[in-house]
């Protein structure tokens, strides 16, 4: 295995040296390493890829200028098996320069961390706790973590919160409709996709100036989905609150729902707690309302196709752009007006078929597209007539993490 040095006593980033980027979850592991000296000028990686399909039957790797292929991976320990994997590859990329660092993407960073933290074993510990709070994603960061600070003391790593952007949420949405004392242990609206929308108070001044500064939402569209209300900048209101289970319909979560259905199905239907969490997780959402599919693109056509599997297309698409609909007039209400809608992650960056049906609803608000435009992807498919401008900004959660880390390392 390739050696990654490092010189241990110098923990301060300099111009040459790189930065790590992991973002693990329960089935892949998306890596790209960064140029310290460069994060400021320039948010493209050096260098990125992934490992998909963990934990499954056919996992996958690929890296910048190769197409995916097949790799093993220890079945007993696929988590650890992918990031040895990972950790090899970058040795191999190092070519004699320093890994100043490696940040994490840690979706929960609970009531107590609201900016990247140096990671340690107390730090490991205490977001150890907070996984009942993100299930889904809590745990795989926090292996990477642990696994790295046995082998590799040496080198620094920074985690960075998904939930620390959200900190300028007023108190008021925050607050829970629960006992105050609920309140005082924690149970409160945190907010997630956090390093997603952070990622766009930087990206959207550059494309759209001073405008970026008005009344703006952004939504966060992919397997997870969410939207983020801001003013000046700053996260105002959010659809996700203390879980991520919480506000638009997703893939295969059921976002905000009746808490009655969930009492429901564990009094009558006699589900267990962790039936209901793997329901409500997992089983639901567009692939439990269709049956057929948890992506909008796979839906459509079976929609078109009509049928019964068509009509529960329909009803998924439905289903899942009018909770779209529905929130955005909600944080409409929320900034006292409308000046920037914008599109991004998986869903929204290329779904012009999905923004098309969630922008025609909105036409009230003076809404129109550009067709062409929307079609193409393109950064404003807003028509020229529009009163509300219409934006498509790819995401980078990694170039925020590594913006984050280096200004932690300092």
């Amino acid at each position: 295995m390739t050696v990654i040095a490092n010189r241990a006593t110098d923990r301060h980033a300099t111009c040459g040296d790189l930065i790590l980027v992991l973002n693990c979850g329960s089935s892949s592991i998306k890596f790209a390493l960064f140029d310290a000296g460069r994060i400021l000028l320039s948010h493209a990686p050096v260098w990125n890829g992934k490992v998909q399909g963990i934990g499954g039957p056919a996992p996958t790797y690929d890296e910048t200028g190769t197409v995916a292929h097949a790799v093993e991976l220890d079945a007993q320990h696929p988590h650890t098996a992918a990031l040895s994997l990972i950790r090899e590859r970058v040795g191999t990329r190092l070519d004699g320069r320093r890994l100043a660092a490696v940040a994490h993407r840690v979706v929960h960073g609970g009531n107590r961390y609201f900016a990247p933290a140096k990671v340690d074993a107390g730090v490991i510990a205490e977001l150890r706790e907070l996984i009942p709070l993100a299930p889904l994603h809590q745990p795989f960061p926090l292996k990477a973590m642990s696994l790295l600070l046995e082998q590799r003391p040496d080198i620094a790593q920074v985690a960075c919160f998904d939930t620390a952007f959200h900190r300028t949420l007023p108190r008021v949405e925050q607050q829970l409709p629960l006992p105050h004392a609920l309140w005082e242990r924690g149970l409160r609206r945190y907010g997630f996709h956090g390093l997603s929308y952070d990622y766009m108070t930087a990206a959207l001044p550059a494309r759209h100036g001073n405008l970026a500064r008005g009344r703006v939402i952004v939504a966060h569209l992919g397997s997870g989905a969410s939207l983020c209300a801001l003013q000046d900048l700053a996260s105002v209101a959010t659809t996700m609150g203390f879980s991520a289970l919480d506000g638009l319909m997703m893939g295969t979560r059921t976002g905000a729902l009746d808490p009655g259905a969930v009492l429901y199905l564990m009094e009558i239907e006699k589900l267990s707690l962790a039936e209901v969490g793997n329901l409500l997780y997992h089983q639901s959402g567009l692939l439990g309302v269709s049956g057929l599919s948890s992506e909008p693109r796979v839906l459509q056509p079976l929609e078109a196709r009509g049928g019964a599997e068509g009509a529960r297309a329909g009803d998924a698409l439905a289903l899942y752009v009018r909770r779209i609909v529905r929130e955005i007039g909600a944080l409409v209400a929320v900034l006292g007006g409308l000046d920037l809608l914008v599109f991004t992650a998986g869903v929204g960056e290329h779904s012009a078929f999905i923004r098309e049906r969630v922008c025609a609803s909105l036409s009230f608000l003076g809404i129109t597209l550009n067709d062409v435009a929307n079609a193409d992807n393109a950064p404003l498919i807003s028509a020229a007539d529009s009163r509300v401008m219409v934006g498509v900004e790819p995401t980078n959660e990694e170039w925020v993490a590594a913006r984050d880390a280096l200004a932690v390392l300092g």
